[in-house]
Parts: C-alpha cells; sequence; structure tokens
C-alpha cells in the first residue's frame, strides 16, 4: 500500500459545540458528528463527566439547525450506574435515529485509588457517591455495548438494546439502507473486555438496528493478537466495496515494536462481498488513532483520526483511489494541550466543506476536554 506523508496544517475554522472547562461536570469525550435526512445536523458524546476514567459518564444528545455554527444544549440520553463512553450517532431514515456507546465498570481500575488522588473534599464524596451505583448487580444489568433508537429526531428514545460489538462511531448506513456494524466484539466481563478479548466484526441488521447478524472477522496481521485491535470504522464506496480502518496498540504480552508496527497507529482492511470476508489487515506505519472515514461527494475518501504524540491534535488522511493509496498528516489543529483529544468524525456541508468534531482541552492542560469542530475544505 502506497503511503506518503503530506505535513501540511489545513486552513480551518474552529468553534465550540459544548465545553465547561471549570466545572466539575465539564469534561467531554469521544463524540460523532452525523447529517439528518432533512439536512440538519445532530452529534452525540460521553459527558458532563468529571475525567477521562471516572463513574459519571452520560451519553449526551446535540442538535444544529444551521450547519454546525450553533449547537443546541446538550440532553441526556442515557446515565446508566456504569460509565456510559464512546457515543455514536446515525440517521437510519428520516427522523428516525440510533444512538450507540459502551458501559465499563470502573471499580477495578479506579477503584479506592480516587481518595488519594482526588485534593478536595467535595470530589472524593461525589465520586463515592457515583461507585456507590457500581454495584455487582448494576454492572450485570448494564456492562456490555448498547443502541438505543428514536423515531422522532431524538425527542424521544426506545428502550435500550444490548449489541454484540462496539465501535466508537457505531453503525453506518448503506447504500440498501440497511445497518452495518463493524466493531470490535464486547465482552461483558470486565476481565475480558479490559484483556482485548474478541474479534473485528461485521454485523449486519435488515430491520432498523433491531436485530444483528454476523458477518465475518477481520484476520489479524501475522504475529499481532486480538487484543491489540480496537475501535474501527468503515465506509462504502459506489462499488460498493467497504473500506476499514482499525486502532492497533500494545496490550499484555504483546509489543507492537517487537514485529515492527507501531502502536496506537491504524491497519486497513477491505471487504468486497458485503462484509462476509474482509482482507489481511495492513499496517498503514505511522501515529495516530482512531480512524472514521466519511466518503465525499467528489468521490474521495476522507480519514480522520487524533494524534496523541508533539504536536498534539486532529490530523486527516485522504485517498482518492478508493483506498489503494493515502496520503496523511494533514493537520486541522495542532494546538492540543496534550494528548487527551482525538475520536474525530466528519460530515459534509452543503457547500462540499467538512466539518469534523472531536474532544480536546480548549486551551491548558488544566482545562477539562471540551466537545469542539473544525470546518475545512479538502486539499488540492
Amino acid at each position: 500500500m502506497d503511503v506518503r506523508r503530506r505535513d501540511e496544517r489545513i486552513e480551518a475554522v474552529h468553534g465550540t459545540i459544548a465545553s465547561f472547562p471549570g466545572d466539575f461536570f465539564g469534561y467531554f469525550g469521544w463524540p460523532t458528528i452525523a447529517r439528518m435526512d432533512d439536512g440538519s445536523l445532530v452529534a452525540a458524546a460521553s459527558g458532563l463527566r468529571n475525567a477521562h476514567v471516572c463513574p459519571f459518564g452520560r451519553s449526551l444528545f446535540f442538535r444544529s439547525q444551521d450547519e454546525g455554527a450553533t449547537w443546541s444544549s446538550p440532553t441526556v440520553v442515557n446515565d446508566s450506574p456504569l460509565d456510559d463512553r464512546d457515543t455514536g450517532i446515525l440517521c437510519v431514515k428520516g427522523q428516525k435515529l440510533l444512538i450507540s456507546w459502551f458501559t465499563t465498570d470502573n471499580r477495578k481500575s479506579s477503584g479506592r485509588r480516587y481518595e488519594e488522588t482526588l485534593d478536595d473534599e467535595y470530589a472524593i464524596a461525589r465520586w463515592r457517591e457515583g461507585f456507590a451505583r457500581m454495584t455487582d448487580e448494576n454492572a450485570a444489568r448494564w456492562m456490555g455495548a448498547w443502541i438505543r433508537l428514536s423515531e422522532d429526531g431524538g425527542e424521544s428514545w426506545e428502550d435500550p438494546v444490548r449489541v454484540p460489538v462496539t465501535a466508537p462511531h457505531g453503525p453506518i448506513r448503506l447504500a440498501s439502507g440497511e445497518l452495518l456494524y463493524f466493531g470490535k466484539e464486547l465482552l461483558t466481563d470486565m476481565e475480558g473486555f479490559q484483556g482485548g478479548v474478541g474479534s473485528i466484526s461485521a454485523l449486519i441488521s435488515s430491520d432498523g438496528g433491531c436485530t444483528w447478524k454476523k458477518l465475518g472477522e477481520v484476520p489479524l496481521v501475522a504475529g499481532t493478537v486480538e487484543g491489540s485491535y480496537h475501535e474501527p470504522h468503515v465506509a462504502q464506496l459506489p462499488d460498493g466495496k467497504l473500506a476499514g480502518l482499525i486502532r492497533v496498540e500494545d496490550c499484555e504480552g504483546a509489543c507492537l515494536a517487537d514485529i515492527g508496527l507501531i502502536s496506537f497507529s491504524m491497519v486497513y482492511t477491505e471487504s468486497v462481498d458485503g462484509g462476509r470476508t474482509w482482507s489481511e489487515a495492513v499496517p498503514l506505519g505511522f501515529h495516530g488513532s482512531p480512524p472514521h472515514l466519511l466518503l465525499h461527494s467528489s468521490g474521495t475518501l476522507v480519514g480522520v483520526y487524533g494524534r496523541r504524540q508533539e504536536p498534539f491534535g486532529e490530523r486527516a488522511m485522504i485517498s482518492r483511489d478508493g483506498g489503494t493509496s493515502w496520503d496523511y498528516d494533514y493537520a486541522l489543529r495542532d494546538d492540543g494541550p496534550d494528548g487527551d483529544l482525538g475520536y474525530p468524525s466528519s460530515v459534509e456541508l452543503e457547500d462540499g466543506s467538512i466539518l469534523t468534531a472531536y474532544y480536546q482541552k480548549p486551551e491548558s492542560t488544566a482545562d477539562k476536554c471540551a466537545f469542539l469542530w473544525s470546518r475545512w475544505r479538502l486539499p488540492e
């Protein structure tokens, strides 16, 4: 695969969807943006949190009627007893929406360490209250990957439905109207989840997301293990081919550098039979992850990802030949205070420009992460 580094800055305009950098519950992360069939924009994120890992994650919904220039205040869709994370959103058809997320039980990863790291009684009391909701009973009920459907554009939501896989930006809508979920199989026990057990799989839904059928799995790069593969995304090309990108990183007992790969990078795979079989994953060979893919009206395949090495920020990659070759490291912004950022996703606006939404600290490392956007055009 031909992969070329551009290392160019893209001229972009930046804005805010939600930002409360000094508020106790001011952290937002892992967002997704989508376009409705009526042209309006919707977005979702895990927000009103206190930190990257905490017991307060909520799934939030936002709407814009002016091409993303301004956004509604967040409304809470999910607030389970666990940490609701990685919120995807999709227009299924018309006013029907699908929101996706997964939950974690943070008692083992955070436990009582918060009492040692937090510096005031108010914070300790709030965290203690949050962890009090994470009982064994609630973990058994809520641990896993989920979707909820709305028939009225997000005014109301049906009951949560458990699904077998998760991905930060959720499923996509195919040209046929069916939904394809390209995700990581998620076990409902924390040990399996934290160990990364589970394949990268494609599932299909022919009933608008109510039920799902597994199609196939992605073959791993030789010498790697399942635990290194996470957070994929996929796009359908005009000829029906599915192009997929997957985050890969070190995991327990497996150092990617030992076989010449880069941790926190991406691999590429594709399917020409609707997701039943996939090509062996091919490493792209550069730092940055996790991915989101958009097929632009020009035919260009647009990928966006976060860079968690200096200079920290949001990056784009483009392919003008259906994923055969890529130009990467177009900088949408490189002013991130630290590496707690990324998970960008994009939509095409009416004038052909691109709106990319992501999370990042607004100004300093002391800020809580905000839900931000950048508007830009494809390079010539």
